[in-house]
């Protein structure tokens, strides 16, 4: 069958293939796809729907996209259905699985689908994200191995994304104290990068997991890497940031934390250290300054356990600071109803009126759940349309 044949119903015969459907639809975007699940119940019953109704619910283009099968389709199913088979360790979730990571629900963008190879029951412990340069100092990477063992001592899991540097060391230290880590990765889990690690893939399997939401197959793009950081910061109590520079990822990773209210913790280092600026920005806007893991364990076991979200700031250009969406997604998807007058985000602009607001009365304002309207303000913010003040409050822009 050629690649963009129309499908038939043997291609969406079972569970995976839909959801794969889903999935590797060009231009169909995490959003748009959950809200085509709220609306039609499964990817099955997505996959089943008149395309007349699809067209008045995405309009024409991505309603068509959906009627043909995705570039490659047969062969990269066939490629995870493969993967999957390889091992008893090698697992498929999608969203309402009994293993499915709870803290990732509470997110603005949650994955719909994980791979994951190792031990289930890691992704279901109380962890902490440990992060930082690819590039750190001796002193850097000493600091993220007796860290991150003295958390996995303590019984936490420590999540990294397993990249060279600081990530991996707080993989190595975890491991080397007996404790779990698990490694978010920006690949398809039989791929290895940096290849060097192929060694440490193997033992975080066989001592806590690999997760990624990229299928079998798939290479390591650069923009995979600031999406899977929502994924690091979404499955902790809170991110660890040892070293970073100005406009490291791990500062990403550290927003992103603090949005979902999470902690944010930072080791401080010579101002005269470029790996140690990221850091000391973080202590300036709110994080807070730890110079042992027990500062980290004494706010983990802190009845006052942080709810709420600090003002801090991010860093480098709008789209290396959220990692939330890559642009050609931003531009691609379509909203679900936009063929409401006024459309959702023409509601949002005037509900924001032309003085600063708080999330809180933005959301009195509109109605709608605090992960939808984050997600919305940052799309918005990514526009260039609203700006984030410091104290939590958003303000629309106006073009000059």
């Amino acid at each position: 069958m050629p690649p963009h044949a129309a499908a038939s119903a043997e291609d969406v015969d079972d569970d995976f293939a839909a959801w794969f459907r889903l999935l590797e639809t060009p231009g169909l975007g995490r959003e748009t796809t959950r809200r085509l699940l709220a609306a039609c119940g499964s990817p099955q019953a997505v996959l089943a729907t008149p395309v007349a109704t699809l067209r008045e619910l995405l309009g024409r283009a991505l309603a068509d996209a959906l009627q043909q099968l995705p570039p490659h389709f047969h062969a990269r199913l066939a490629a995870a259905r493969l993967w999957l088979q390889g091992g008893a360790d090698r697992h498929l979730l999608t969203l309402g699985h009994p293993a499915w990571p709870a803290l990732l629900l509470q997110t603005a963008d949650p994955p719909l689908l994980l791979y994951v190879q190792g031990d289930l029951t890691c992704l279901a412990m109380p962890a902490v994200a440990v992060v930082g340069s690819r590039h750190p100092s001796a002193q850097g990477s000493d600091n993220a191995h007796s860290f991150a063992a003295d958390l996995a001592q303590a019984g936490w899991v420590v999540v990294s994304g397993m990249a060279q540097g600081i990530d991996a060391a707080a993989h190595e230290g975890a491991m080397k104290a007996g404790g779990r880590t698990v490694a978010v990765v920006g690949t398809g889990l039989d791929i290895t990068y940096p290849p060097r690690h192929r060694a440490l893939a193997q033992r975080i399997a066989a001592q806590g997991a690999l997760v990624s939401e990229y299928a079998p197959g798939t290479p390591p793009l650069p923009e995979h890497f600031p999406q899977r950081n929502r994924l690091i910061a979404g499955l902790t109590r809170g991110t660890l940031v040892v070293e970073a520079a100005l406009r490291s990822g791990s500062l990403i990773t550290a927003r992103l934390a603090n949005e979902a209210g999470r902690e944010v913790w930072a080791i401080p280092g010579s101002i005269h250290a470029p790996q140690s600026h990221g850091c000391h920005a973080l202590i300036k806007q709110g994080a807070m300054l730890v110079e042992t893991a027990q500062d980290v364990l004494d706010e983990l076991h802190s009845p006052g356990l942080r709810q709420a979200v600090l003002p801090l700031q991010a860093m480098g250009s709008p789209a290396a600071r959220t990692g939330a969406r890559t642009s050609a997604e931003t531009g691609a998807e379509t909203n679900i109803h936009a063929a409401a007058s006024p459309t959702p985000d023409d509601a949002l602009l005037a509900a924001l009126g032309e003085d600063p607001v708080t999330l809180d009365a933005l959301l009195a304002r509109t109605g709608e759940s605090a992960a939808t309207l984050s997600a919305r303000l940052l799309e918005l913010e990514l526009a260039g349309q609203v700006a984030r003040l410091p104290g939590g409050l958003y303000q629309r822009r106006h073009s000059a």
